[in-house]
């Protein structure tokens, strides 16, 4: 995976999301927020792997926030 083929932007949005929804302390929103800031290729990969790990319904919920 291409760590430019991702939008950095949309990360930073959905770490807010997930600090909203599980707190800002929630390992996956600290990723997420690491990924966004540093942009680097191994954080960004951890930081989707450990999203797509959550539950569905957290998944879903973080993506109507981005959408509201």
């Amino acid at each position: 995976m291409d760590a430019a083929a991702i939008d950095l932007a949309a990360i930073a949005r959905l770490a807010k999301a997930m600090a909203f929804i599980a707190g800002a302390n929630d390992p996956t929103a600290r990723a997420l927020r690491k990924a966004a800031e540093t942009q680097a290729e191994a954080d960004v990969k951890k930081a989707r792997l450990m999203f797509l790990q959550l539950k569905p319904g957290t998944r879903a919920a973080a993506f109507a926030f981005l959408n509201d």
